[in-house]
């Protein structure tokens, strides 16, 4: 298999199933990739190290119709659930937090706008966020609360004619540079949205230092005391737990494309340091334990892709179910950890450098294993799909 170059089907499609994609979401394919190629490989590693993100990608994904490209109307793209998850696995393939970027903004943010929105909200919001101009973050997560969202301890009291917001939320991916924070809380009719803009007096944001993982993306911590906002701040078509847990099954759909992205790129980097890494007397690729690790982490790659594939074409047929993205984000996110975790292993001290993409994305994998549901919650949901019994509770 000859190395691929940017903007071509990856060397490592062994089943050709980017066959498969229509000629526009290999336009996507080849645009995002190529935008990964030449705005991002060249920093990441730097980025990384550093603990950041540029702001100036935001307009330039803006541009490209990344940011909220799944949905129609009010400046977005429109494009389909596939075109979707394509674009999330050639980001992801670059890094995690660029894709945690465009999650959150699109799916998390914009989404709930878009979905649940007043026409109002829609027409301030939606056009700045989908170019870039605006950035969007989701609170949900607290700091005693994070797979239990209902019992969430931020709330909101009518106070005249608008609300009073109150409380915190922990593990906010874009919350010390969004523009805007869809933010969840306890209401008296339920849990609700509501829309807080940067600088409401009373809402700060703190970033998250000395994280280990997920470098190359912003984690903030964000705080309500006492925030006065308008009525028309809260979002009036949703009530209840089904308005965030809607969102996050958006945004899991984009994971199941994002971490073969990032399991893509390790495969890739293997084969190539086993093509060129000599030992005793010949490259290392020429070892058959070295060829049943890449042939295993193919096969773990490619089941990966087969299931993002069939969950996009459900998606746009209207038949995709909760519980089976659920299946997909348990199974590709371990998938992408286990192909990270054997390219280590063929790199050798190699593999624990920034000089390759290999220990950044088996970091960056154990922060998208258990964000948006862990592995263990996603297995209650797919265990209650099969016996009708709950196990939360």
């Amino acid at each position: 298999m000859p190395p691929h170059s940017p903007g071509q089907p990856a060397a490592v499609d062994v089943l050709r199933i980017d066959e498969q994609l229509t000629a526009d979401e290999r336009l996507v394919r080849d645009t995002v990739r190529k935008f990964a190629a030449d705005r991002v490989m060249p920093h990441i590693a730097d980025w990384f190290e550093a603990g950041t993100l540029p702001r100036e990608l935001v307009p330039e994904l803006g541009k490209l119709g990344l940011l909220g490209m799944h949905l129609t109307g009010y400046g977005c793209a429109g494009m389909g659930p596939v075109a979707y998850g394509v674009a999330c696995r050639e980001l992801e393939a670059a890094d995690s937090g660029l894709r945690s970027l465009v999650s959150v903004q699109g799916s998390l943010a914009m989404y709930p706008i878009w979905r649940y929105g007043s026409e109002q909200q829609k027409e301030e919001w939606l056009p700045r966020m989908a170019a870039g101009e605006a950035i969007g973050c989701f609170g949900l997560t607290e700091p005693d609360h994070g797979s239990d969202p209902g019992s969430m301890k931020t709330y909101a009291k009518p106070n005249g004619s608008g609300w009073i917001l109150s409380g915190s939320k922990m593990w906010i991916t874009n919350g010390s540079i969004a523009d805007v924070a869809v933010v969840w809380a306890r209401a008296p009719d339920g849990i609700r949205g509501f829309l807080v803009p940067r600088g409401a007096r009373g809402f700060s944001s703190r970033s998250v230092h000395k994280k280990l993982s997920l470098r190359a993306s912003v984690t903030a911590e964000l705080n309500f005391d006492e925030v006065k906002l308008p009525a028309d701040a809260m979002l009036p078509g949703v009530s209840g737990l089904k308005g965030p847990l809607s969102c996050l099954t958006e945004a899991r759909f984009g994971i199941v494309w994002g971490s073969t992205g990032a399991a893509r790129a390790c495969l890739e980097a293997a084969v190539d340091y086993a093509r060129t890494r000599e030992q005793f007397g010949k490259p290392i690729g020429g070892f058959q334990l070295t060829q049943s690790k890449l042939a295993w982490m193919l096969a773990d790659l490619s089941r990966a892709q087969l299931l993002a594939l069939h969950l996009g074409r459900m998606k746009e047929s209207g038949s995709l179910a909760p519980e089976q993205v659920s299946l997909a984000k348990m199974a590709n996110v371990r998938a992408a950890i286990e192909v990270a975790r054997q390219a280590r292993t063929i790199l050798g001290a190699s593999g624990i450098t920034l000089e390759y993409p290999v220990i950044r994305h088996a970091a960056n994998l154990e922060s998208v294993l258990t964000y948006e549901g862990t592995e263990e919650i996603h297995a209650l949901a797919l265990g209650q799909a099969l016996t009708g019994l709950s196990a939360y509770r």
